[in-house]
């Protein structure tokens, strides 16, 4: 191997061509020349003396190394935004850039109206919001922030338990006028059910007993929240959300509230080495107390 050491750029267009599949896709994207981006290929791949992709007439094939090198070079590009983030605070003042992630719903229907508020007071802060119902990674600095819907178990990390978001069954009115208001459990098997594709443990633990909501019955089926709530929504049929968020519509009924109450246990999460970054205190500070009024409403 060569004694040179690789530029980060060079490992920046590396993961820009895993993630496109092509040249030309990954110089579209990080706003390249073509030739530009293949430069860097071979510049890399001589650097580190090993061959990345196979050319082929259907494209670039990634060896073996590519693929062992993805996980290496994506923990160089989050460290990379973390620099970033830290430096762009330039001073102590209240500025620079906190990146925030938080699930889907979370962060389209309940984090817009807390971060105005917060924008208003800190105009100096830049928010980088990154809704996602993949947990980030705080340790490997994915994130400066995250809001869980889970206790987090790390040792390295600050956290705030802000309450409980409760969930409950739902229906539009709409939909009930049109096929009738179940009035048993049991009578939801004759409805169409709104829920998940993917059944993941969390869902397993939180399923109340007797309540016939498996895959099989639904007439929708998503792991994306917020194609749920909109379905809920659009009179689709019944599922199970947010109770503060569906209370903001009269037209929205809730079913079964005694039999289906289930509880998100909500922490504010931080990495406790950004303890001393006051634009990230301010920020961490301002969603706990934000987020334990939701819980409370």
């Amino acid at each position: 191997m060569a004694d040179i050491e690789p530029a980060w750029e060079l490992y920046r267009s590396f993961l820009a061509v895993m993630r496109e599949g092509s040249l030309s896709g990954a110089a579209r994207a990080l706003g390249m020349t073509q030739p530009s981006l293949g430069r860097h290929m071979r510049e890399l791949e001589s650097a580190l003396g090993a061959v990345l992709f196979a050319r082929s007439p259907q494209g670039l094939e990634p060896t073996e190394l590519a693929r062992e090198l993805v996980p290496h070079a994506q923990a160089m590009a989050s460290a990379s935004a973390a620099l970033r983030r830290t430096a762009s605070a330039g001073r102590e003042e209240v500025s620079g850039t906190v990146r925030l992630t938080a699930s889907e719903v979370i962060g389209a229907e309940v984090l817009p109206s807390i971060l105005t508020e917060f924008r208003e007071r800190h105009p100096g802060i830049v928010i980088e919001l990154a809704p996602s119902n993949v947990a980030a990674d705080l340790l490997r600095r994915d994130a400066d922030i995250a809001i869980r819907m889970h206790q987090p178990t790390q040792e390295a990390l600050i956290a705030r338990h802000v309450g409980r978001v409760e969930l409950g069954m739902f229906a539009h009115r709409r939909y009930l006028d049109a096929h009738g208001q179940p009035q048993t459990l049991a009578e939801l098997s004759g409805h169409a059910l709104i829920g998940f594709d993917t059944e993941k443990p969390f869902i397993r633990r939180l399923r109340p007993q007797g309540l016939p909501y498996t895959r099989e019955q639904f007439a929708l089926r998503t792991d994306s929240d917020l194609a749920a709530l909109a379905a809920i929504r659009a009179g689709f049929g019944i599922g199970i959300a947010q109770v503060n968020l569906m209370r903001r519509d009269p037209l929205l009924v809730r079913l079964f509230p005694a039999e289906v109450s289930l509880a998100l246990e909500t922490w504010v999460v931080m990495h406790e080495d950004l303890r001393p970054s006051l634009r990230v205190r301010r920020l961490f500070d301002h969603l706990a107390a934000a987020l334990e009024r939701y819980a409370r409403a």
